[in-house]
């Protein structure tokens, strides 16, 4: 039996009302499909620090679908270090265009993203259980619309990979902190950073948007 009662659809929608989200029925189902799993995997393995269901909603959903807000979403799409899902997995909700690898070199998070795909219906994903470093080596012709990065360490050394994967003018995505943000603009490198976007709800954390320079 699960330890924690998920909110009802009506209860998740007022959550991610204060993002600008609003979800479709079958969007609020598979939302709410995910969270369970979620939660009931998190008693076994360590998913996210965050157990109050509500909390799951706002922190992880609400942070990774604003997105879809603030950027229009299309073509390919690569989450580094993908963890639970949160954005590259969110995002299928409510982009289900979009054609998403999650990178995942944990096992249990691998086998915990595949499971979240299956329940859910996903069409259009591919989970790889690898590192951006072995993958970029490995598939150099690849190349994506969009990359996603959300509590990541390391980001200096994983932006230029991260730019590897992007084609010209694709958008390099980062979930950080003001502050955070800040440094980072100040690398140079293929990516022009153009794009601040403030979470609700949240004093310090913001998405940094920048987009792939030619050559």
């Amino acid at each position: 039996m699960m330890e924690n009662i998920v909110p009802p659809a009506l209860t998740i929608g007022g959550l991610l009302e204060p993002f600008g989200i609003r979800l479709t029925g079958d969007q609020a189902d598979q939302l709410r499909t995910y969270l369970e799993l979620l939660l009931r995997w998190n008693q076994r393995i360590n998913l996210t620090g965050v157990r109050d269901p509500a909390q799951c909603v706002v922190r992880h959903f609400g942070e990774s679908l604003y997105l879809g807000v603030v950027l229009k979403l299309d073509g390919r799409l690569v989450d580094i270090g993908s963890g639970a899902g949160f954005p590259g997995l969110a995002l299928k909700i409510t982009s289900p265009t979009l054609r998403v690898l999650l990178l995942e070199p944990n096992g249990k998070k691998s086998a915990f993203l595949k499971e979240v795909v299956r329940e859910c219906g996903f069409s259009d994903v591919e989970v790889r259980r690898a590192r951006i470093e072995d993958y970029a080596e490995e598939e150099k012709s690849r190349a994506f619309d969009l990359v996603t990065m959300r509590a990541v360490g390391g980001v200096k050394k994983l932006v230029p990979l991260a730019a590897g994967c992007l084609v010209e003018g694709g958008s390099l995505c980062l979930w950080t902190t003001s502050e955070m943000a800040n440094e980072i603009r100040q690398w140079s490198g293929q990516i022009n950073w153009s794009q601040t976007a403030k979470i609700p709800r949240s004093r310090e954390r913001v998405i940094l948007i920048g987009r792939r320079a030619a050559g």
